[in-house]
């Protein structure tokens, strides 16, 4: 989404003053002169239209909440039911995004605030670890407990919608801007990290958001004001294997809402993208809350709609907010009354959103929002945007932090991955005499949240820039916390080495901090727009000199790395003296303890990279750099189709520097005994899907036009967002509206692939079970991650990448000596590939052995267990080279 500070719109004042005093208003005026070139889309990549919007409520986890949302929304007026679907405007309420209200329902404003790292633009809250650093820690109770504390807070904040989790973008493109706020480049590991978040956010009552719905992938040319968006062009199968499988299992943890992506997919912007969201996403996944789309994408009213769009979010047309103009709120009303936009299409709308609300339990005692994303001042404006707004108290300074730093300190210390560690140089004597080198090592100089939005490169790196953020409550940096253990260490807290050299003593060592930063488009730093088009995926403020420099002076370098993806190392990696090198991702407010807790061997590092590292960017295909275009349409096609990250260095034979999913410990680890057990049948295709269950049932007859008819004891708030028409009883139906091409009100049938949450719940039957014992065979306590990979058998009709991703789970903390059995499945989805033919999964052989590879990384696969019944195996030859 776009920014909320009101900064932003800094440049667009004088155009919104000029506009809102014209005696006219027409936006289209406003895009006149800019060029809005929308092409083509490569053959075979046109989004196939998909109507009408399945209804939600037909499937049984969510039946009693849509059974009470139907017995209000079946009473409510039409400007209740707008109200609920459409945003009150920029800056028209406490909120980065306020619906309406339905009071003689009990139903409040419905508040939505980012973001997916905690409650943003507020004060008391935790700044915890980005999503990167959560997928670090390959560790799914702790993917759980970070999304309890998250909800937690935005429960006690009043927030009713959390705008998080991100699942796309994937991390297809090392360069994206936004792939930090993700879990990590693949799928499965994507899915399992979003699936915990949902659960645990949603158990304490705050509905959860999987974004961006699909194909955010760059953030540039992603879609904005004056520009066209890129068209993500994905095939059918790439999109159900790789992009899509996330959503599903959101869906399948029951996510209340999602939302949809900036940019086109196939040529149809993905907010009015009926394939992607009424034929996907509502039918074939079952999905049963609510649609929004992203802030100010939304370009049309009645399309948008009939494609499957439930809420509209801030509400403003777009180019411009704050012009008080709206394509729905009113304009819903007025679409509704001329029979452009069906009653049936607004019903399942606000029901959907009323079941959602039933569904986190928030008719019982759920707070109202307690804080103001606008100003930190006890009092001010309740509407900022107004020209005159009533005023009141919008800050409570509610403390909703609990022991939330401890959940925080944990998940950024078990992401910490030790990349190298000769002679055992990690962990530091307490006593040893360091030597800190980097501005990365202490907090931002000028505050811990003086950019707005995080939107610089000063001092600790704790997440990227953008929405995706949250206010520091404080830094615990690095140097602070190495100093809290070892007072005497020096820090030249600069990213230039000193131009005369330092006196290292022998025996010293040099910590050289380090980073790398990216975020949303809507702020360039330092020449990166978003993605980072400048920096590439080189260290920033020179760091790579920083650490050769030191290098040179010092017999001992330990390198301390944030960064928000991967990035190269070739120009230091292997000089003799650079004897570690630590990945400590984005760790939130909690960087200087749990960075020292690995430092100091309080504990052992059990974090493992959510990414590969490679040699060069050129190892990774053309296609995965920041697509560009000169004067036409950014078209974005993914010809790589499932090859990205590990899955294209394997097929290419290219060794990376370190692989997706490696990561070292301070002990070692042995897996033994492993086992393999078929526990179902194996068909070539899932049985066959039960049919939908029934929907809420409602009257289709058009309601009196005096339901949306301004109120006379109103008072207007200027450029608020109402249902209300200042004339309606003079709008007739017209059946000649310019309906979108292929609309119809005929029911589809049932997808083949749907039939639950997040599809035919076959697909998640156990098809095979492996455990594996761990054992510490090391002389200090850790964790351990036992990674399974499938390899497909070959000789099948479909091309498959050499191993895929399927489980994983981590270990408890293990004494030396002490064992524990890792318990890992396969599914029938695990096993099968998408089919574009017969629109459903297929198991591509029911009589080949598959191999099912056990290790502690991606390049590092030893124990192979086979799906014939002749057991596992281990000391095998891995199938691939790193």
């Amino acid at each position: 989404m776009f920014s909320s500070d009101p900064k932003k719109w800094a440049c667009l004042l004088f155009a919104i003053l000029q506009a809102s005093t014209a005696a006219s208003y027409n936006p289209d005026a406003l895009l006149e002169p800019v060029l809005l070139r929308r092409d083509n889309v490569p053959a075979g990549y046109v989004a196939k239209p998909y109507y009408p919007t399945p209804p939600g409520g037909w499937l049984a986890d969510w039946s009693a909440s849509y059974a009470k949302a139907s017995a209000v929304v079946g009473n409510m007026t039409l400007a209740e039911k707008v109200n609920l679907t459409s945003g009150t405007g920029e800056l028209m309420g406490l909120c980065v995004g306020n619906t309406g209200s339905a009071l003689r329902f009990g139903i409040p404003n419905i508040c939505l605030q980012d973001s997916a790292l905690g409650v943003d633009h507020t004060d008391g809250n935790t700044a915890f670890p980005a999503g990167i650093t959560t997928g670090a820690t390959w560790d799914k109770p702790l993917m759980y407990q970070r999304g309890v504390a998250i909800g937690a807070e935005s429960r006690g904040k009043g927030t009713n919608v959390n705008l998080g989790p991100t699942i796309g973008p994937i991390g297809r493109k090392p360069r994206g801007g936004r792939g930090w706020e993700s879990f990590g480049a693949d799928p499965v590991l994507q899915a399992a990290a979003a699936s915990q978040h949902i659960q645990g956010l949603q158990s304490q009552g705050v509905i959860a958001t999987a974004k961006h719905l699909i194909g955010n992938e760059q953030e540039a040319n992603r879609g904005g004001p004056f520009e066209t968006p890129l068209s993500a062009n994905i095939d059918d199968r790439t999109l159900h294997e790789l992009y899509l499988w996330p959503f599903a299992e959101a869906v399948r943890a029951g996510v209340g809402a999602v939302m949809t992506s900036y940019n086109m997919v196939n040529g149809s912007k993905a907010h009015a993208n009926s394939y992607l969201i009424n034929g996907l996403l509502k039918d074939e996944l079952g999905f049963q809350g609510f649609t929004m789309c992203d802030w100010l994408s939304q370009d049309s009213g009645v399309a948008t709609a009939l494609a499957g769009l439930d809420v509209s979010m801030p509400g403003d047309t777009e180019p411009i907010p704050l012009l008080g103009t709206s394509y729905w709120a009113y304009e819903l009303s007025r679409s509704v009354l001329n029979g452009s936009v069906p009653l049936s299409r607004l019903n399942d709308m606000v029901t959907r959103v009323v079941a959602a609300w039933y569904q986190m339990g928030q008719d019982a005692g759920f707070p109202l929002p307690n804080f103001s994303s606008w100003t930190n001042d006890t009092t001010g404006p309740l509407y900022p945007g107004a020209l005159f707004s009533p005023k009141g108290v919008v800050n409570q300074y509610v403390n909703v932090q609990g022991d939330h730093a401890n959940i925080s300190r944990t998940v950024a210390r078990d992401s910490i991955t030790l990349l190298k560690n000769l002679n055992n140089t990690l962990p530091l004597s307490r006593n040893a005499s360091l030597q800190l080198f980097g501005t990365d090592q202490a907090k931002n100089p000028n505050g811990i949240n003086s950019c707005s939005d995080k939107g610089c490169d000063e001092g600790t790196l704790g997440m990227g820039w953008g929405s995706g953020t949250a206010n520091y409550p404080y830094m615990d940096d690095p140097l602070t916390a190495i100093r809290s253990i070892t007072p005497s260490a020096i820090s030249h807290n600069s990213d230039t080495y000193p131009l005369l050299g330092v006196n290292a003593a022998s025996g010293d060592i040099a910590l050289v901090f380090v980073n790398a930063d990216s975020g949303e488009g809507y702020i360039t730093v330092e020449g990166n727009a978003g993605d980072r088009d400048s920096a590439g995926l080189n260290l920033w403020h020179d760091g790579d000199t920083l650490i050769q420099k030191a290098a040179s002076d010092f017999s001992t370098v330990v390198v301390v790395v944030h960064t928000v993806g991967p990035v190269l190392l070739e120009q230091w990696i292997d000089l003799p003296s650079v004897k570690a090198v630590v990945f400590a991702h984005l760790p939130g407010q909690e960087a200087g303890a749990s960075l020292t807790d690995i430092l100091f061997g309080d504990y052992s590092p059990s974090g493992h990279l959510p990414y590969s590292i490679p040699k060069s960017e050129s190892d990774y295909p053309a296609s995965v750099g920041i697509a560009t275009a000169f004067l036409s349409q950014v078209q974005d096609t993914f010809s790589e189709g499932l090859y990205i990250d590990y899955r294209y260095l394997n097929k290419n034979g290219t060794a990376p520097r370190y692989p997706f999913g490696y990561g070292l410990s301070y002990t070692s680890f042995s897996f033994t005994n492993a086992t393999i057990t078929s526990v179902g049948t194996l068909t070539s295709t899932p049985p066959a899907r039960a049919p939908k269950g029934s929907t809420p049932v409602y009257s289709d007859a058009i309601p009196p036009a005096s339901e949306v008819a301004y109120p006379t004891n109103l008072t207007r708030i200027d450029r608020y967002l109402y249902p209300y028409l200042d004339n309606p009883s003079s709008i007739t139906a017209n059946d000649r509206y310019p309906y979108p091409e292929g609309y119809s009100t005929t029911p589809q049938p049932d997808p083949p692939a749907g039939g639950g949450p997040g599809g035919n719940p076959a697909l998640w039957d156990p098809m095979f079970n492996l455990t594996i014992a761990v054992t510490n065979t090391g002389n200090v306590a850790g964790k351990a991650v036992a990674q399974l990979y499938l390899q497909y058998p070959n000789n099948t009709a479909y091309d498959t990448p050499i191993i895929q991703l399927r489980d994983f789970a981590k270990t408890d903390m293990l004494q030396p000596g002490e064992s524990q059995v890792l318990e890992l499945g396969l599914t029938r989805k695990d096993m099968s590939v998408w089919d574009i033919f017969s629109q459903n999964w297929v198991v591509p052989s029911t009589t080949a052995p598959f191999a099912a590879w056990i290790g502690e990384s991606s390049g590092t696969l030893e124990t192979r267990c086979l799906t014939d019944g002749s057991g596992c195996a281990s000391d095998v030859a891995s199938p691939v080279a790193n």
